[in-house]
């Protein structure tokens, strides 16, 4: 039981999760206190806050209430993300990627693209598989020529 957990713990893809998660976990302080900083301030400069600290535009309701969309929430969601995202890619998918890549040349491990079948090929194994279905013996060749007519 404890071989299948080291084995599983050991596996590439979980290692690689761990440490993605770990440092986008980091990695998402960093990026909001950017766009608190900048971005924020950027749409505070088209809107004017609210009351309570919401930055987006602002609209009178049906019953004459001003209601505001706070664009601010949405924008650091959004580069956040985008953020996280591209230092993810390309400080540890890109690279394993290429690692993996160099371990396979090193091993010399060719992958080769499989050809894909004609479409004679595939009109008989479509043949064969319906005949098998309907549980008939394969069919006898049949010829081209038209059949010769009978008295």
């Amino acid at each position: 039981m404890l071989q299948g957990f080291k084995d599983f713990i050991m596996r590439g893809n979980v290692i690689d999760l761990a440490v993605a998660v770990v440092i986008g976990g980091a990695f998402t302080a960093i990026v909001t206190a950017i766009v608190d900083s900048i971005i924020t301030p950027l749409v505070a400069l088209f809107y004017q806050p609210t009351a309570d600290g919401k930055v987006g535009p602002t609209l009178i309701g049906l019953y004459g209430q001003k209601v505001t969309f706070p664009l601010g929430g949405l924008l650091t969601a959004i580069i956040s993300f985008l953020a996280v995202a591209l230092v993810v890619y390309f400080v540890f998918v890109l690279p394993m990627n290429k690692w993996k890549e160099r371990q396979a040349a090193k091993a010399g491990v060719v992958e080769e693209p499989v050809p894909a079948p004609t479409e004679t090929e595939l009109l008989i194994q479509i043949r064969d598989l319906l005949e098998s279905q309907r549980g008939t013996a394969a069919a006898p060749t049949r010829s081209t020529e038209p059949p010769s007519p009978s008295i």
